[in-house]
């Protein structure tokens, strides 16, 4: 299995390096215009579609990790500039940042987000471990950005709430991409590290304690205001995706924390993705199951074979023996499945949704893909490194 996981790791390694970061850098960013286009038809050209605030603190975190990661190309405008654009379009004066803008610039949706401004302390992290000189300034950009969020946005148990005043359901998505920023931030050097360390704390605690369910062990995306499972079908979804994608977070908490209970519970919610969440006939892992299971919404996206790689390779990482390959194992079907959205006819490019039938949906490329992409080749490489 090693060799066969090292083999789709020097194939994405040089997919990445030499075909999609040079051709979103060229073509999928304009500066001072636009910032980085919302998507990318599959000819290769960016479209005019409105683009949402998360995308280019997305891409900033992708260049700036392609600098650090020895990308030969130029990452340093991309994820300058894509900073600028994103303050220069998007910052309100309340220091949050708005959602929707035109590709011109004209922000059209100033509301709140909170998933939008956790994807916004990611970017300052990265930039601050890409350009060491900015450490100042992104650390006190990220701290200003963490009280802001605590003053306006507090739930009064843990985590944080929708909006203010507050709207229904709270949800566990935004929370997960803030663990992610501050797992960043607390090994950022020059970063408050002990307040980064609180908050991964406290949203490890809300996801062991009231994200995952008690009985069957799966992750839920929606609650009403006191943590608990939203009324109806909605209350009702978990999705595979972020089964994989917490597990892999929480493998990282628990393995700074020495945390055994996180890590029985990663490996919980990595079963349930990988036996539930697979379809037998494409071996692709599908968009939504019910809380019983059964399978809520069968198409397929590109981003959930992503986050299968990544909580596969980590967990196997964690283990030994026969249960390290059968991680490894599954990493391989996962790999098979990721690459199932990258035949496409421009290399560097891929496609986003499957149906049911194996059949894609014909549409342009979105550049928020691309930071599951490159976070999943970057972690498989670590992987094999690691292991050889």
């Amino acid at each position: 299995m090693q060799d066969q996981l090292a083999e789709h790791s020097t194939f994405y390694t040089r997919w990445l390096h030499e075909e999609a970061l040079p051709l979103w850098r060229h073509f999928g960013f304009s500066g001072l215009v636009g910032g980085f286009c919302e998507t990318m038809d599959l000819d290769g050209q960016p479209t005019s579609s409105p683009r949402r605030a998360r995308v280019h603190p997305r891409q900033v975190y992708c260049f700036a990790e392609a600098g650090c990661r020895g990308w030969s190309g130029d990452w340093q405008t991309a994820s300058r500039e894509g900073l600028n654009h994103f303050d220069r379009t998007y910052l309100l004066p309340d220091g949050f940042y708005g959602a929707l803008a035109t590709a011109s610039g004209e922000l059209i949706d100033p509301s709140f987000d909170l998933y939008n401004q956790a994807f916004a302390i990611l970017a300052f992290a990265y930039t601050a471990k890409a350009n060491p000189d900015t450490t100042a300034l992104m650390a006190d950009r990220a701290s200003r950005m963490l009280q802001a969020l605590k003053v306006s946005y507090s739930h009064r148990e843990l985590g944080f709430e929708e909006a203010n005043p507050q709207r229904l359901p709270l949800c566990s998505n935004p929370h997960m991409h803030l663990f992610e920023a501050s797992l960043a931030c607390e090994v950022q050097p020059g970063f408050d590290s002990a307040a980064w360390a609180a908050l991964s704390d406290e949203i490890a605690s809300l996801c062991l304690d009231r994200f995952i369910d008690g009985t069957n062990g799966g992750l839920r995306e929606f609650f009403d205001a006191d943590w608990m499972p939203f009324g109806g079908p909605k209350g009702r979804i978990m999705e595979p995706g972020h089964q994989f994608e917490w597990a892999w977070l929480l493998t990282r908490w628990a393995e700074r924390r020495g945390r055994p209970d996180a890590f029985a519970k990663a490996r919980r919610l990595f079963e349930i993705g990988e036996t539930y969440g697979i379809c037998n006939e494409r071996k692709v892992a599908v968009m939504a199951l019910n809380d019983d299971f059964s399978v809520a919404d069968p198409i397929a996206r590109l981003w959930p074979q992503t986050e299968w790689i990544k909580s596969a390779v980590r967990l196997a990482l964690i283990s030994e023996g026969e249960q390290r390959e059968r991680y490894l194992a599954s990493a391989v079907r996962a790999c098979r499945a990721f690459d199932q959205f990258l035949a496409v006819p421009m290399s560097g490019l891929w496609r986003d949704k499957m149906r049911e039938d194996g059949s894609f949906i014909e549409e342009a490329a979105p550049a928020s893909s691309f930071y599951h992409i490159l976070c999943a080749i970057y972690e498989l490489d670590d992987c094999v490194r690691a292991l050889s």
